[in-house]
């Protein structure tokens, strides 16, 4: 048999040259007359790792990273092929802490197996869901997916279940289920890792959500900006297909459903629900007017699911394992896993699945390895661009939804974006009302007209003009956009804003206004 080694095809891993090392590798093996099998699998998610190389052993996996091109030729000297040593051995796999220490659930297989390797894909218990779901019927697999505590992954964190319950129970000849893959957040990742590194889990997701909701057709709404996300969808549905998986006879002819990929270009506000829908039917992106709700009028006025990557993603496994094994993971109301994104200043960024309870400040600290360049943490923003800054005073927050909600935060989409002690908080919280009047649809008045205000309220008061008057005036317009905006851009445009003027008061030139007046 070939010794066989693993390397990425993640395309974070390939901007940092994991190409180059997987044509290293061959021509290197070439040269030296070694039969080597390389197969290119998705990220584990060790991104300061990347490019991270593993070779299968006797004893499991060995990994080796960040590996450059330049590397190869010493690894093999070095007998990287059993597993030798080396100043980028990484050690067993399964072994390395970082990993070690994860719940995963949803990325089980990601970095494990080759993504379009259909047959590898159900050896590691691909399709069982599937199957699991046929044979409970549509009502069972809705209760089971209740049961679970599921909730959306996107930002709201709606029940999953109750969402798939009233698509169900609408009358209409015709109901669709939509993935919201538009993942546009700042820090996050996890849609487009997953997406690249295991896509028969979406698939099977939405299939599942098909069956239970009565829908033949699927949509996966993807950026623009996701080129290869969109090439190893392409390629794992039309896979699917030939394997009876998709189709009007899909899973021994348990279910007519087939899965659709419509492209979006890249307008954040696409991300809100309503936005897609439009965009997906060919109009521009603009939100609409709720109600009626899109589970009652949604894709082309018909009953629609409209969940995120990660929500029908983790639907396989609770379908495979039963409710209670997803349900007991977590707290309070937030049960299962959450794939945590560490980015921004974070020393070890990367995609960390873990029960929902862990502290920020253990995520930070403990798992971010703090900052890259050993400055202090100052804040970090939790949700996207839209989330809250919080400062180390909040860092025993539990990771959950209730906890960063009574905080004034929000989990969102699962980013976490850390920043050092050289953070001018005035600044990002202009930037917030910057991105959102460039971003906004203009539908509404509160988005469209009060972050343009916001943005030259921001920078009266960075002046120094007026600057009590302006932060009443700045208070007063957040909370106009909060509650009097159509959509989540423009009502949660205020978190950031605010909790950047509630916990660094100083970087506004408060305090020192203060002190002077005394």
């Amino acid at each position: 048999m070939p010794a066989r080694i693993f390397v990425p095809r993640d395309s974070a891993a390939v901007a940092v040259g994991a190409d180059s090392v997987a044509r290293a590798f061959a021509d290197a093996a070439a040269r030296r007359g070694i039969d080597l099998e390389i197969v290119r699998t998705g990220s584990r998610g060790l991104y300061w790792a990347e490019p991270m190389v593993e070779v299968e052993t006797p004893g499991g996996r060995v990994a080796y990273g960040p590996v450059g091109d330049g590397d190869v030729e010493a690894l093999l000297d070095a007998g990287i092929l059993d597993g030798g040593a080396h100043p980028t051995r990484l050690g067993p796999t399964d072994a390395i802490p970082w990993l070690q220490r994860q719940t995963r659930l949803t990325f089980a297989r990601c970095g494990v197996i080759d993504p379009l390797a259909l047959d590898a894909y159900r050896s590691l218990g691909g399709y069982r869901g599937l199957s699991r779901a046929l044979s409970l019927g549509a009502e069972a697999t809705i209760a089971e997916v209740e049961a679970s505590g599921l909730r959306g992954r996107g930002g709201a964190g709606f029940p999953t279940g109750r969402k798939w319950r009233t698509v169900a129970e609408a009358q209409a000849e015709r109901k669709y289920i939509v993935c919201n893959a538009d993942e546009g957040d700042s820090g996050t990742f996890a849609d487009r890792m997953l997406m690249e590194g295991d896509p028969f889990l979406l698939i099977e997701g939405m299939t599942i959500a098909g069956f239970a909701v009565g829908a033949s057709k699927g949509f996966i709404y993807i950026r623009s900006e996701y080129p290869d996300a969109i090439a190893t969808l392409d390629a794992a549905l039309a896979a699917a297909r030939r394997a009876g998986l998709l189709g009007p006879r899909a899973g021994d002819g348990g279910v007519a459903f087939d899965i659709e990929i419509r492209v979006g270009a890249g307008s954040y506000v696409c991300g809100e629900e309503t936005a897609l829908l439009e965009s997906l039917e060919g109009r521009r992106g603009v939100v609409r007017a709720r109600p009626p709700l899109p589970a009652h009028k949604g894709a082309f006025g018909k009953p629609t699911v409209v969940n995120n990557v990660l929500s029908f993603a983790a639907v396989p496994f609770i379908l495979q394992e039963g409710a209670s094994a997803y349900a007991d993971l977590g707290i309070g109301r937030s049960r299962g896993t959450m794939p945590i994104q560490l980015a921004g200043m974070a020393r070890y960024g990367g995609l960390f699945e873990t029960g929902f309870g862990m502290t920020l400040g253990e995520l930070v600290d403990d798992i971010g390895g703090g900052t890259w360049n050993d400055r202090p943490v100052r804040a970090v923003q939790v949700g996207g661009p839209l989330g809250a800054y919080f400062p180390r005073a909040l860092f025993d927050t539990p990771f959950d939804y209730e906890a960063f909600a009574a905080r004034d935060g929000l989990i969102g989409h699962g980013g976490i974006v850390v920043f050092d002690d050289s953070v001018d908080m005035a600044r990002q919280a202009r930037f917030a009302m910057e991105f959102c009047a460039l971003e906004s649809c203009g539908k509404c008045t509160p988005c469209r007209i009060g972050s343009t205000r916001g943005v030259e309220t921001i920078d009266r008061i960075r002046d120094g003009v007026a600057r009590g008057a302006s932060v009443t005036i700045l208070e007063d317009l957040c909370n106009t956009m909060k509650y009097g905006s159509l959509c989540a851009l423009g009502g949660f445009t205020p978190y950031p804003v605010m909790s950047a003027l509630t916990h660094f008061p100083e970087d506004f030139g408060l305090e020192a206004e203060t002190t002077a007046a005394q």
